[in-house]
This record gives C-alpha cells, sequence and structure tokens, in this order.
C-alpha cells in the first residue's frame, strides 16, 4: 500500500506527535508498505532515524507567518519564498517556535483551516504539486486534525481517501483568545466532516473529540500508540537497576501543564514523611526557552527545601540516555494535569519495567487499565504521595506491576502493533471509499 504521512514539525523542541509519526513510518516501511512522511511548518527534532529526510519542508514556517501577516508577501516572487524556506533559515525560526504560545496564533490557526480558502492556498498548491510527482498514493493520513483544512483540495486532486488522527487538538483550541476560539473550533467541525475517517489515541481522546466535532461512531477508530521497542531490555527495570536508591520519575514536557510543579509537591511531602529513605527525583523531557522560568522556580522550591541535591533534570536527551533514564527509575508519575489524550511516557516506562502512577482522570485510567502497569489515584499531591510511597515500600508489588506493563508494551503497545492497526484503517477507507460530504 501507498501510503504519504503528512506531520507538522515542531523545530527544536521534542513533540509526541512527530515521535510517534516517525516510528510508524519507519514500521510501515519495514511491513514493505511505501510512505512517504512530509515535514510541515519546520524540522523535526527526534531521538530516532528521521523518516522525513530528504523530503523537503512544506508550508515551511516563515512563508506561513508571512503570508499571514501581509497580503504583498502572498504574491511575493518565487525566488524570495524559496530563499525564506531554505534549511538555514528554518534552523534558525526552529528556535523562535519554542517561544511562541496557542494565544498568539488564532489567527494563523483559522487560516490554515480554511484550506484553498486560506492565506496559505499558495503552500498548498506546492505541497500537491509535490505529492503529484510522487506517483498516486492509495491513502494520505493527516498527523492532527488541525490540518483538517488540507483535505478538500486533497481529496479533489489525489482523489484519495484522507484519514486523520487525533492528539491534544482540544488543549490547542480551548487556549486560542476567545475572539478566535468559537470561530476556530466551528470552521474545524465543519472541515472534519470531509475526512473519510478519524483515528483517537483512546476511547476517552475519541469520545472527546467526537462530541466537539459532531462526529458519529461510526467516524472514529482507536488505535493506541505504540513506540520502537529497540533498545530497551528484556529484563525488568527492577532487575538490571545497579542500586537500591529509590528513584521517582516524571517524563514529558517540562511545563506546569505536564504537572511537574505537583510531582516536586509529591516528592516534598514524601521526603517530609522520611519513610522512603533516601528517595531522589529524577526529571527529564522537553525543555525549551519558555519552559526555563518554570523549571527554575522548581529547582528553587527543591533548594529552599534543602533538597536540590537530591533532584537531578536532564532536559532534552537523545534516545539512548532516555532509555537509561527510565532504567534508573523505581516509579514514574508525570500526572498531566490536562486532558492527556494518551501520554507516551506512561508506555516508554512501563517498557522498562517501571510501575506508572497516574492521576484519575483522561485517558490514564484507560491505558493503566489496559496493561495492568501501574496505579491511578486522585490528581492530588498527597494522594500521588500515598500512591507512590505505597510502591516504594512494597517492592513485590512494584514489581509486578512493573512487569505487568512490560509484557503488555511487548506485546500490544509497540509500533509494529500501531502499524499492524493503522493498515487496517487504511484498507477500510480504501475498501469502503468512504465518503462524508
Amino acid at each position: 500500500m501507498n501510503i504519504i504521512q503528512i506531520t507538522p514539525g515542531a523545530g527544536g523542541m521534542y513533540c509526541g506527535n512527530c515521535f510517534r509519526d516517525n516510528a510508524l513510518v519507519g514500521a510501515l516501511r519495514a511491513k514493505g508498505h511505501p510512505t512517504i512522511m512530509v515535514p510541515l511548518y519546520l524540522p523535526m527534532t527526534l531521538d530516532e532515524p528521521d523518516q522525513s529526510s530528504g523530503t523537503p519542508v512544506f508550508f515551511s514556517g516563515i512563508n506561513v507567518y508571512l503570508e499571514q501577516k501581509s497580503a504583498f508577501f502572498r504574491k511575493a516572487p518565487g525566488w524570495l519564498h524559496d530563499v525564506l524556506a531554505s534549511p538555514s533559515l528554518l534552523k534558525w525560526a526552529s528556535g523562535q517556535a519554542a517561544r511562541t504560545r496557542a494565544a498568539d496564533l488564532g489567527e494563523l490557526t483559522l487560516s490554515m483551516l480554511r484550506g484553498e480558502g486560506g492565506n496559505q492556498a499558495r503552500e498548498l498548491d506546492e505541497l500537491l504539486a509535490f505529492l503529484k510527482t510522487r506517483g498516486r498514493p492509495q491513502v494520505v493520513c493527516l498527523s492532527n486534525a488541525l490540518l483538517a483544512g488540507l483535505v478538500r483540495k486533497i481529496k479533489a486532486d489525489l482523489r484519495v481517501p484522507v484519514v486523520c488522527m487525533l492528539q491534544g487538538e482540544d488543549t490547542f483550541l480551548d487556549a486560542l483568545p476567545e475572539s478566535h476560539r468559537e470561530i476556530t473550533w466551528k470552521t474545524l467541525a465543519e472541515r472534519a466532516s470531509e475526512a473519510d475517517l478519524f483515528v483517537a489515541p483512546s476511547r476517552y481522546y475519541g469520545k472527546i473529540m467526537g462530541q466537539r466535532l459532531g462526529l458519529g461512531d461510526d467516524r472514529v477508530r482507536v488505535v493506541y500508540n505504540g513506540i520502537n521497542l529497540e533498545g530497551y531490555s528484556e529484563v525488568s527495570s527492577y532487575d538490571s537497576r545497579g542500586s537500591d536508591t529509590p528513584v521517582l520519575g516524571f517524563f514529558a514536557r517540562m511545563c506546569r501543564e505536564k504537572g511537574l510543579d505537583l510531582l516536586v509537591d509529591a516528592f516534598l511531602i514524601l521526603r517530609q514523611r522520611d519513610r522512603v529513605k533516601d528517595l531522589r527525583l529524577r526529571i527529564g523531557g522537553g525543555c525549551g526557552p519558555s519552559d526555563e522560568p518554570f523549571v527554575n522556580a522548581q529547582r528553587q522550591r527543591l533548594k529552599a527545601a534543602g533538597l536540590l541535591g537530591a533532584a537531578e533534570f536532564f532536559p532534552n536527551i537523545d534516545r539512548a540516555s532516555k532509555l537509561e533514564f527510565f532504567r534508573s527509575l523505581s516509579v514514574l508519575s508525570t500526572p498531566a494535569l490536562y486532558g492527556e489524550a494518551y501520554g507516551l511516557y506512561v508506555i516508554e516506562a512501563m517498557a522498562a519495567g517501571v510501575p506508572v502512577v497516574q492521576p484519575r482522570h483522561a485517558a490514564f485510567p484507560e491505558l493503566v487499565e489496559a496493561t495492568g502497569g501501574g496505579m491511578i489515584c486522585e490528581p492530588t499531591a498527597e494522594a500521588l504521595a500515598d500512591a507512590i510511597e505505597r510502591l516504594l515500600t512494597d517492592p513485590i508489588t512494584a514489581r509486578t506491576l512493573g512487569e505487568a506493563g512490560r509484557k503488555a508494551v511487548f506485546s500490544e503497545f509497540n509500533v509494529e502493533r500501531m502499524a499492524e492497526n493503522m493498515l487496517r484503517v487504511f484498507e477500510e477507507v480504501c475498501s469502503k471509499k468512504l465518503d462524508h460530504k
């Protein structure tokens, strides 16, 4: 099956969607399915080989921004347009993207959803011209619903079905300024009606987005995200760790939304109780310029409590370092405060045999139930501390949960399984030739 995967790059920031799509494309190719991965906006920052290597970045970030701000630039000569899409300038823009907030992107998001009627119509024409030179695909897959503005012209020009993945759009759109929030949701719902099928990473998120976009149950499929297991040991973390020192871990973007300050609260409670001797805290994940003030504030809190020496920070680490990070943990907790659609870090920890403690909301109960790899508790610092303490003082239970999670990931939550399930979705839309105009 010939497949096109279209994925926005996040520049210098780590992006869960980029990791997922990149691993998926690699797995599809390994199964013999020719797949082109097309990056949009900015290059991707990845911890695995870049499956989009050799493919130009379309809708280049600088051009997209200038086309939004200037009617003159929408008619700029081709040479200027090409210069501003050069790899060197996109690399520079990648550093600036880390400072961008959803609240500043209302007009641009709405324009992109308008597709051929938006200010970036020129970019869409160039993308379609490129795709036509690559041979006719059998299906096009979009990384998230914010790309729904591409659907109408892709289907008209290529005459193929379009599948749209779902992942975290509600959080982004709800953070838009009030002046653009309602109209952007309305426009997305209108454009979503043109896609053939949607793929949600959890039942929880499929239901949420189905309701908000007015999608019937027949329009949404659930395919759990999977990870590349290369480098993960068949041996549980509890059997391979070289130290008996208990380690509590956090892994995600280092920001308030992911609950980093809440976990610091729980860590301070645990150290004050002192029932888990010499407990250490390790914090890993993405950290951009906009995150640094918040991270520094957490350092100051730890310092004020006399515990900065018991905490370590591992920002923007590569894959080898990430695997070593997970192997060093006794328990992982990333208590995201918003409606997390999935939580890839939960699966990554489980793959290393590390049990998790997650709050009772969003997709976390569903993931823990499906894997048996952890505990669920109320989303408070006290409740988190209680659950973490229980696992750290009961190594038999911790090992049992860690082993259950590891087996589940190796069996059902790996990228090969995800690729198989996505292929079933692609085959469904190709065979039924669904049309929901």
